[in-house]
């Protein structure tokens, strides 16, 4: 995995607030969207390993160039039903810090809709309830011509000791 800068350290941590760059996508027919500086790529959504002894949001794994990628199912983490997979289901690579280092992560998404820059002044506070989505997992509410982007926390949302390789059984890690 790749070292950390400093800046990346601070960008990845969300200093400066919810604003700036973001991946707009659905799931479970919500617009949602992440900081642009946490995706890495987004891949078509293909072959998983399954993995037992995971949480039931955790699909499986996947064999991104060399690295063994645990992917999230963001519908089942939310609570709801696992994704129906369609044509247009893909899965969001992320970077996210982890000990110094990057991990990588997949989420299991609807669609992935398009990039936006969002304004500070379009940002309001979480709701602290009336959402299909735990309040800590939403770090705001950006305010669109027709309602409203729910922005997520990674860094809430997803349980990094859980997921990474040092969990999965030895005969899935590529070194092992």
């Amino acid at each position: 995995m790749a070292e950390l800068t400093e800046q990346t350290t601070l960008l990845l941590n969300g200093v400066g607030g919810p604003a700036g760059q973001h991946l707009s996508f659905r799931c479970m027919r919500v617009a949602l969207a992440l900081p642009i500086s946490r995706v890495r790529e987004i891949i078509e959504y293909g072959h998983l390993t399954e993995v037992p002894m995971m949480p039931d949001y955790v699909r499986g794994v996947i064999n991104l160039r060399g690295n063994v990628v645990p992917v999230v199912d963001l519908a089942a983490r939310f609570g709801g039903a696992l994704t129906q997979i369609s044509r247009r289901t893909c899965i969001i690579i992320l970077e996210l810090p982890n000990e110094g280092e990057l991990a990588l992560v997949g989420l299991v998404v609807d669609a992935v809709d398009e990039v936006l820059d969002i304004d500070p002044a379009q940002v309001e506070p979480p709701p602290s309830f009336g959402t299909a989505i735990r309040s800590d997992f939403i770090e705001g509410m950006a305010r669109r011509e027709d309602g409203f982007l729910i922005l997520l926390r990674v860094d809430k949302l997803l349980d990094l000791e859980r997921l990474t390789p040092e969990t999965l059984p030895a005969e899935l890690t590529l070194g092992g």
